[in-house]
C-alpha cells in the first residue's frame, strides 16, 4: 500500500480519500490544553476527519483510517477515584454517528489476531454512561494484544497514577502510521506505534509514552516536541517551541499481567 508521509509523521493512504476536513474550532475544548484541538500538520491526512465529542473525552476521528487520530481528556484524580469502584462491562460496539464508508465494524476485527484498544481508557471512565462511551470503535485501534494486555495496561495505570498525585492532567493518545506501508485489519490500518501524551497544568510540563505496536517492544519517554516530530500533528499548539522540550518526570512502569483497561 502506497502511503503519503511529511518527514517522520504521520503515514496515511494515498487514495480513497473521503470528503471532509478538520473543523477550524472544536467543539469539546474541556479536554484540551487552553481549549485548543492539536493541529494537523499534513494537509491529507486532515481529511475525512470528524470531531466527536462525549462524556469526558473527546476524539478526531479518521475516515481513511478508520481509528481516532487521537482521544483526548482531561483526567481529574475525581474521575480516577470513581472510576476504581466501576466493574468493566465490555460493550465494544461501531460508532453509528459515523458514515458506514468511513467507520470500524465490529467484523473488521473479528479473528484478526489484534486486539481492539482503547485510546481514551476504558479504566479512567467513571460511571456506566461514560465507560460505555469509551468502547465505541471510534475510540479503538488495532493493539497487539501482549502490548495491550501488559506494557499499555502499566502505561494506563501510571497515567492514573499521576492524575491522582496532580489533582488533573491532560491526556492525549493516538496512533502513528510511521513507515512505508501498513497492514489492515478488514477496512483498517494497524497503527505502528502508539503513544501517551500526559501534560500536567501544575507543573507546566509534558512527557510522552511511546512504543511500536508489536510484542515484546519496549516504551521510551519523549519530550512533546519529540512526539510531534514523528507523528506530525501539533499536539498542544498553545505551547512555545521551548515548553514543548521541558519534560515532565514520569515513573517507570511495570507491566501488568492482567487486561488493559
Amino acid at each position: 500500500m502506497h502511503l503519503l508521509q511529511r518527514s517522520l509523521a504521520v503515514a496515511i493512504v494515498a487514495c480513497g480519500l473521503l470528503a471532509g476536513g478538520l473543523a477550524a474550532a472544536g467543539d469539546c475544548p474541556a479536554f484540551y490544553v487552553d481549549g485548543r484541538l492539536p493541529e494537523i500538520r499534513n494537509t491529507k491526512m486532515a481529511a475525512a476527519t470528524t470531531e466527536l465529542c462525549y462524556g469526558v473525552f473527546g476524539v478526531m476521528h479518521s475516515g481513511i483510517t478508520r481509528t481516532p487520530l487521537w482521544s483526548a481528556e482531561h483526567l481529574t484524580a475525581e474521575n480516577v477515584e470513581a472510576a476504581r469502584n466501576l466493574s468493566r462491562e465490555n460493550s465494544f460496539h461501531p460508532e453509528l454517528r459515523l458514515p458506514a464508508s468511513a467507520r470500524a465494524e465490529l467484523s473488521d476485527y473479528a479473528r484478526s489476531g489484534y486486539d481492539r484498544g482503547h485510546m481514551a481508557p476504558n479504566g479512567d471512565m467513571p460511571d456506566r454512561e461514560t465507560q460505555h462511551e469509551s468502547f465505541t470503535l471510534a475510540n479503538m485501534v488495532p493493539q497487539d494484544a501482549e502490548v495491550n494486555r501488559h506494557i499499555w495496561a502499566g502505561i494506563e495505570g501510571v497515567v492514573r497514577k499521576m492524575a491522582r498525585k496532580e489533582g488533573d492532567l491532560y491526556v492525549i493518545t493516538g496512533p502513528a502510521f510511521i513507515g512505508g506501508s501498513v497492514q489492515k485489519v478488514g477496512n483498517v490500518l494497524v497503527p505502528t506505534h502508539l503513544y501517551k501524551l500526559v501534560y500536567s497544568p501544575r507543573q507546566h510540563a509534558g512527557a510522552a509514552f511511546f512504543i511500536e505496536n508489536r510484542a515484546d517492544a519496549q516504551y521510551e519517554v519523549l519530550s512533546i516536541a519529540q512526539l510531534e516530530d514523528k507523528v506530525g500533528i501539533n499536539l498542544l499548539p498553545s505551547l512555545t517551541p521551548a515548553q514543548k522540550t521541558v519534560l515532565l518526570r514520569v515513573p517507570a512502569v511495570r507491566q501488568r499481567k492482567t487486561g488493559s483497561k
